[in-house]
């Protein structure tokens, strides 16, 4: 079996293998192919993976030979009429989004996993790609804050005057606000934090941080670890009680987002209004519309005296790191689909595998993708 490790889209710093892990790879009787040049920004580079026993060809050749395709975005429709029929495709396709172009893999008989779609249980956890890369977002979240923020974030007493620490915001406390809080914390800020579960409020507390809860919120335990959808009564009160927290806040990072749908709207115009000039927005969840009215995705916007950055690619300015991880996670799920003699294969009786297989034998089987419209 050859697995192939394709180079990412223009502004996406990541691979989906690190040399080392092709190693790995190959030592599971796999041949390992990278496109020319995959890893360079990510310091790694191709004579890296010759090193490690990886052969290196073009992007034709590997769309037209390679068993299994990996990268984080997966194949765009205009190259799938390149891939052999039985090519499984790997990565992070954000299948609600896309099923016009999920149609596509299977009018092609094309196999996709999407690593988006995997179960959040206790056994998927090493392999889970959105919280190995949303724990970089929160973290770069903080610094990029700290940078385009006029103060200090920590408090300083000079014999020039006092400075108080930066009050930073964030809403929602799941991988990302989680890491953002930590980091926020080590540079000095007090911290508050809000989020419609309040199973993570001793987490939040644990890091310092101050928990803001709303009454009346509906139960997310069914959810897999997300965001779901609340009340109306909830979301004025929810809203009522943003707004009397942001007026206060120099600093707000907003990680919220509901799986399949557009980020909730957590700050209002008005709320903007509100907010002290110079004050700094960095919204995570940029790329499904954001938690402002005026986000707009990889820009810095200007409301009001208020930066409002929305970036939803702060893992690639990490991108060494975010593909070590990222790499481990495939290398773990590759794990359930290819067997001792290095060939593929499907157990879908097993919980992660059928999860996250969205096309299969010329059809969508994902049955939340399939009951899309």
């Amino acid at each position: 079996m050859i697995a192939g490790i394709l180079k990412e889209p223009i502004g996406e710093n990541r691979v989906s293998l690190l040399p080392e892990q092709a190693e790995a790879l190959i030592k599971k009787k796999v041949e390992v192919w990278v496109e020319n040049e995959a890893g360079a920004a990510a310091f790694a580079d191709t004579t890296a993976y010759h090193a490690k026993g990886a052969s290196s060809f073009s992007r034709e050749e590997l769309l037209s030979q390679c068993d299994i395709l990996l990268s984080m975005h997966g194949i765009e429709m205009q190259e799938i009429n390149k891939l052999k029929k039985g090519t499984v495709v790997l990565g992070v396709l954000q299948p609600l989004y896309n099923r016009a172009l999920m149609q596509q893999y299977a009018n092609a008989g094309v196999t996709v996993f999407s690593m988006d779609m995997l179960p959040r249980t206790s056994r998927a956890q090493s392999m889970d790609v959105l919280s190995s890369q949303a724990n970089i977002a929160g973290y770069k979240a903080v610094l990029s804050a700290a940078n385009h923020y006029g103060r200090y974030f920590p408090m300083f007493m000079t014999a020039a005057g006092s400075i108080p620490p930066a009050k930073v915001l964030i809403l929602g406390a799941g991988v990302a606000g989680l890491q953002a809080i930590a980091t926020a914390k080590r540079l000095g800020a007090v911290v508050e934090v809000f989020d419609t579960r309040a199973a993570v409020k001793e987490e939040v507390m644990s890091l310092g941080a101050k928990f803001i809860e709303v009454e009346g919120v509906a139960d997310a335990s069914k959810a897999g670890g997300y965001a779901v959808d609340q009340s109306d009564e909830y979301k004025l009160k929810q809203q009522q009680k943003i707004a009397e927290h942001i007026a206060k806040a120099d600093i707000v990072i907003t990680t919220a987002q509901i799986p399949g749908k557009q980020a909730p709207l957590l700050i209002t115009e008005d709320m903007l209004k509100a907010m002290r000039t110079g004050s700094v927005i960095i919204d995570i969840a940029a790329a499904t519309g954001g938690n402002t009215p005026f986000t707009k995705n990889m820009e810095k916007i200007r409301y009001n005296g208020v930066s409002i950055i929305g970036d939803s690619g702060l893992p690639s300015s990490m991108p060494f790191d975010a593909s070590k991880m990222y790499g481990k996670n495939i290398l773990n799920f590759l794990s359930l689909l290819i067997d001792t003699e290095g060939k593929l294969t499907f157990n879908f009786d097993d919980d992660l595998v059928k999860g996250t297989c969205i096309v299969y034998n010329g059809e969508i089987v994902n049955e939340r993708i399939k009951n899309l419209t």
